[in-house]
């Protein structure tokens, strides 16, 4: 891998690396990085990963290439500039009060905090006295943290913010000294979504650079649709009109504040769900009038000028009401680019929403992802039914050829013969871990076909029949909560093992719960299909209830299967297929995380076996295991386990 990654910075010719859990990948990859002559910026989805690299890998590398390069390179972290705090805010911290922003109306003082919120109060205290000490202003060096609410009144997000040369903090701004040090540096570490926001902002925060390496790549084109996603909501129209009104005449703030109300009327009475037949009429003229509305408050306003008394409350004022405007705009074009949809909270908030996306990513990425530097793309998860070129259209990279020339060589697999396009080839580096030996993957190919949601009877006794033979040590990953939820309460009566859901307490105590309980059984949903790290025979045996297809009710899955099926196409096998091959790749990789690891697979989802086509597709997509549909065989090396 890095001696592909070399030759690839040489020629300049984009590589897609499949690289499986154990390989060493981000090794493989930052040495050719240390070795660029230029900068490299390395982009991660996690931050599990982000700290890995800073933390690990780095400091340790660097000090590898030392007496070769004879000085030591050097790395930073770039991160958004909320993940910072923020001087300006911090110093009215103890003027303001604890609401959306610090700079809203109804000042309090500190002391009225700690009657009124005194949570809050007592954790912007501690922020102020970390403060005092902090050299980077990064909110994951404080320890112990706060939650978000208060985070949000020390932190600006970056449409807020006026600027360094603007700003009467802009000296000591924590933000910008990030910014310093990661144009400094060798290498540059950041996240997929400032990656995207910088794709979409035309490239102007990360810093230039030769190499970009996108780890864990399966995630970027889904982290490009949230940062290209925006939406609409009465409360932000409401937080609008309460901003700009020090700012704006008395009757532009009813304005507002009117536009806000028949938004609220116009959302009342649609459902849920994407909206496939247009923009209702009430709800038209509901954005006509915010649009309306927030164009006018921001001529009011005007430009902001060096000798403003309070630039940061005018430039929240035009950040809050310019994104509203453009917002609105977007969705009253209703361009056939996009895909809109209403969401409405099932909690006590009553959150209303109209939220406008864009139907495919791959042009934003085609244009903005490749061009000035060589890219390196690499995953655990990058063929789908044993090909790169799936992931490499849903990256914006033209398609291969229809038969790839074969090559060969150490650390190629079988199943995903390397192919290569127009300016771009890839590579599948294999996988230290002998599968077939290590792990099976049994399909319950006798149950009957899912049909309804939740946990039916027959999937319900085959897993607790599986778990038995095991004595616990399950992770349970289901497509529903509330299949999740019934799978835990029939073993927590039919068993005495300790049984952990996802939701009962947070993610990070379950997972550590289950590590040291060697019979318990950890059960949740689609946050636990990847990420969740649990080496040893602590998790022998992982439990897929169905294959996960994405739902009918998400907005931009189905209108992106839409729209291949209007062209003659195929939207599921398209769409829906290649979604659940990737999930289905991320669930099954949880089983063998090390060299000593072992045990088994079960899909209790009979379509893996029975589906013409599809079913084949997903195999193909999974580690190759050793393969069965026989109960007593996936039964029998669960109890073997047991006893060993």
């Amino acid at each position: 891998m890095a001696e592909a990654i070399e030759r690839a910075v040489k020629e300049r010719e984009h590589l897609l690396v499949q690289a499986g859990t154990g390989t060493g990948k981000s090794l493989a990859y930052l040495t050719p990085a240390l070795l660029v002559d230029g900068p490299v910026v390395v982009s991660t989805a996690t931050l599990a990963l982000q700290n890995q690299l800073v933390e690990h890998d780095l400091p340790r590398l660097a000090a590898a290439v030392e007496p070769v390069l004879g000085r030591r390179p050097t790395f930073a972290v770039l991160k958004g500039r909320h993940h910072y705090l923020c001087v300006a805010k911090l110093e009215h911290a103890d003027e303001e009060a604890p609401t959306d922003t610090l700079f809203d109306d109804a000042p309090a003082r500190t002391t009225q905090w700690l009657g009124e919120a005194g949570r809050l109060g007592k954790q912007i205290l501690r922020v102020q006295e970390w403060a005092e000490k902090t050299t980077t202003g990064d909110r994951d060096e404080l320890d112990p943290g706060v939650d978000d609410t208060a985070w949000r009144q020390v932190s600006m997000p970056a449409r807020d913010c006026v600027g360094a040369a603007r700003c009467p903090y802009g000296a000591d701004c924590f933000a910008e000294a990030s910014r310093v040090r990661a144009r400094e540096a060798d290498i540059v570490v950041t996240n997929h979504s400032l990656l995207a926001v910088d794709m979409l902002a035309e490239r102007n925060i990360v810093p230039p650079h030769k190499l970009l390496i996108v780890d864990e790549a399966h995630e970027l084109a889904d982290r490009v649709s949230s940062a290209a996603q925006a939406e609409v909501t009465p409360d932000a129209v409401e937080r609008a009109a309460k901003r700009a009104r020090p700012l704006i005449s008395p009757d532009a703030a009813e304005a507002l504040a009117t536009a806000a109300d028949s938004l609220t009327v116009g959302l009342a009475d649609i459902p849920a769900g994407r909206l496939t037949t247009g923009l209702p009429p009430l709800l038209h003229q509901a954005l006509l009038l915010v649009d309306s509305a927030t164009r006018a408050a921001l001529e009011a306003i005007g430009d902001i000028k060096a000798d403003d008394p309070d630039p940061v409350r005018k430039q929240q004022a035009k950040a809050t009401l310019d994104d509203l405007s453009t917002t609105t705009q977007r969705l009253l074009e209703e361009s056939d680019f996009d895909v809109a949809w209403v969401e409405k909270s099932d909690l006590g908030s009553g959150r209303r929403a109209v939220v406008v996306a864009p139907l495919s990513v791959a042009g934003t990425l085609a244009t903005n992802l490749y061009d000035e530097r060589t890219v390196v793309a690499t995953s655990a998860t990058l063929t789908l039914g044993g090909r790169f070129d799936t992931v490499a259209r849903s990256l914006g990279l033209p398609a291969a050829p229809a038969v790839p020339a074969a090559r060969t060589g150490p650390g190629l697999s079988a199943e995903a013969p390397p192919t290569s396009g127009d300016g771009w080839s890839s590579l599948d580096v294999g996988s230290p871990f002998d599968y077939p030996k290590q792990g099976i993957l049994y399909v319950a190919a006798h149950l009957p076909r899912p049909a309804a949601s939740g946990l039916p009877d027959a999937a319900g006794e085959e897993l607790l029949k599986l778990v038995e033979a095991l004595g616990g040590r399950t992770l349970g990953l289901f497509s529903s909560r509330r299949a999740a939820t019934q799978a835990a309460e029939l073993l927590r009566a039919r068993t005495d093992l300790p049984i952990l859901l996802q939701g009962e307490e947070t993610l990070p105590i379950l997972v550590r719960k289950f590590k040291e309980q060697r019979e318990s059984c950890l059960f949740g949903v689609m946050s636990l299909w990847q990420g969740v790290d649990v080496p040893g025979d602590a998790c022998q045996l992982v439990v897929i209830d169905r294959l996960p297809f994405p739902r009918p009710d998400e907005p931009l899955a189905a209108a992106r299967a839409a729209a291949v099926d209007a062209t003659g196409g195929s939207g599921f096998a398209s769409v829906s297929v290649p979604i659940a091959a990737v999930r289905l790749a991320q669930g099954v990789g949880r089983l063998i995380r090390s060299h000593g690891d072992k045990g088994v697979v079960a899909v209790l989802d009979s379509r893996l076996e029975t589906a013409r086509g599809y079913g084949a597709f997903l195999r193909k997509s999974l580690p190759p295991f050793w393969y069965t549909t026989r109960p007593e065989v996936a039964v029998g090396a669960l109890q073997r386990l047991n006893k060993s």
